[in-house]
C-alpha cells in the first residue's frame, strides 16, 4: 500500500512536551467517579458523572505502563463505576447524578462502545492483575451486544482490538471488531471525499482506526488499506498551514467551506491515537509527523497559537475558540491532554527531534 507523504516545517520540538500530569483528573475524582465538568480548575458537582468519561478515565489509566499508587486508585473506582454501569445484559446506564441515582435507562449508545473501549484495554494493558480480571468479565458481557450506532460501534471495536492484540484467540472480539468494521464500510471511490459518511462530524478517527485495526488482527490486507486511506485523506483535511485543525463543533460537509471554530481537544487525541496505530501497525515511521502534529496542538500550535492546558493544574482546555481557549478544565479534556502527552512520551522514547515526514 502507498501513502503520499510530505515535509512540514518544525515550529515546536518534541522535548517541548510535558509528562502526563494526573492533577486535576484526581480533583475531577471522587469517591464515587470521575465529574463531567469544572468551572476552570474545579468540579462543577451538580453535573453529575457520565459513563462517557469514566470510561475514558480508565482507559487512559490503563495505558499507563508504571501507573503510580493514584493511578491504580483512579482504575480501580473508574471500573467500579463502570461495572455498576453494566446491566446483565450488556447494553448500559450513562448518566448519574451527584446523588448517585442513574437518570437514564440501559442502552446502547455512544457511551456502550466508550465503556467496551475502556473495559478491553484495561483487560488487555492494565499492569494491575486484579484490574485485568475485573475488566475482562465485564467487557465479556458488554460484548455480547451490537450498537445501530456506527460511533458506538467503532468505540466498541477499538476495545475488542485492544482485547484480541493481547489475546489472539478470543472468538468474542474477533466477532466484534469485524462487526464494527462492517458498520464502518470502505471509503468512497470520490478521491475528493474519501470519507464512508456524508460528512464528518465528531470523533472521525475512530473509524479509519478500527478498519486498521481489524485489517491487520483479522488478516485483511484491503481492510488495512482502506483504512490507512482513509486516515491518510483526514490527515490532509485537517491540516492548515502546517499544523493542526481539527473538524470542529458542527463539522465539515463537501462543497461547503470548513469553518475552524469551537475545536475539541478530544478530537486531537482521537487524531494521536490513530496516528500511533497507524505507526505501530505498518512500521512506517512517516506516521510520527501527523501523531506530533495532534501532540503540538495542546503545545500551542493550533489555530491561535494557543498553548491548550493549565501547567499549574495539570488540566487540559475544554475547547479552542477564534479568540482562543475556552478555559473550563473538565474530564473530556484533561484526559484527552493526558491521553495524548502519552503518546509524546512513547514517541520521545524513540526521537528527540521533530519526526521529519508529513502527510500530503
Amino acid at each position: 500500500m502507498s501513502i503520499s507523504l510530505r515535509l512540514v516545517p518544525p515550529p515546536i520540538r518534541l522535548v517541548d512536551a510535558p509528562e502526563p500530569n494526573w492533577a486535576q483528573i484526581a480533583r475531577l475524582t471522587d469517591d464515587t467517579g470521575l465529574l463531567e465538568h469544572a468551572r476552570n480548575a474545579i468540579p462543577r458537582r451538580w453535573h453529575g458523572y457520565c459513563v462517557d468519561d469514566v470510561s475514558r478515565g480508565l482507559l487512559v489509566a490503563a495505558r499507563e505502563p508504571q501507573p503510580t499508587a493514584q493511578v491504580v486508585r483512579l482504575a480501580e473506582r473508574y471500573l467500579a463505576f463502570l461495572m455498576h454501569a453494566l446491566a446483565p445484559d450488556g447494553t448500559c446506564h450513562n448518566r448519574m447524578g451527584y446523588d448517585r441515582v442513574w437518570h437514564d435507562e440501559p442502552s446502547l449508545g455512544d457511551w456502550w462502545g466508550r465503556l467496551v473501549w475502556g473495559l478491553g484495554t484495561a483487560a488487555a494493558r492494565c499492569p494491575v492483575p486484579w484490574i485485568r480480571a475485573g475488566a475482562a468479565e465485564s467487557f465479556a458481557r458488554a460484548a455480547r451486544q451490537r450498537s445501530p450506532w456506527p460511533r458506538a460501534m467503532a468505540f466498541a471495536g477499538l476495545g475488542a482490538a485492544e482485547v484480541l492484540r493481547a489475546d489472539p484467540r478470543s472468538s468474542a472480539a474477533a466477532s466484534l471488531l469485524g462487526d464494527a468494521a462492517t458498520v464502518i464500510g470502505p471509503p468512497g471511490p470520490d478521491p475528493e471525499w474519501v470519507w464512508p459518511e456524508p460528512e464528518l462530524t465528531y470523533a472521525n478517527p475512530a473509524p479509519a482506526e478500527v478498519l486498521i485495526q481489524a485489517g491487520d488482527l483479522l488478516g485483511d490486507e484491503p481492510l488495512l488499506a482502506d483504512g490507512l486511506r482513509m486516515l491518510s485523506w483526514l490527515c490532509r483535511m485537517q491540516e492548515h498551514q502546517g499544523h493542526l485543525s481539527t473538524v470542529p463543533v458542527g463539522g465539515w460537509r463537501p462543497g461547503v467551506p470548513k469553518h475552524r471554530h469551537d475545536q475539541q481537544p478530544i478530537e486531537a487525541a482521537a487524531t494521536a491515537d490513530a496516528c500511533a496505530t497507524a505507526a505501530a501497525v505498518t512500521g512506517d515511521e512517516r506516521w510520527d509527523a501527523p501523531l506530533f502534529m495532534s501532540i503540538a496542538w495542546f503545545l500551542g500550535d493550533n489555530d491561535t497559537g494557543t498553548v491548550m492546558y493549565d501547567p499549574l493544574t495539570g488540566g487540559g482546555f475544554d475547547g479552542l475558540k477564534p479568540d482562543g481557549p475556552n478555559l473550563n478544565q473538565g474530564a473530556e479534556s484533561t484526559l484527552a491532554l493526558v491521553s495524548t502527552l502519552q503518546h509524546a512520551r512513547a514517541l520521545a522514547s524513540r526521537s528527540t527531534t521533530r519526526p521529519s515526514g508529513g502527510l500530503a
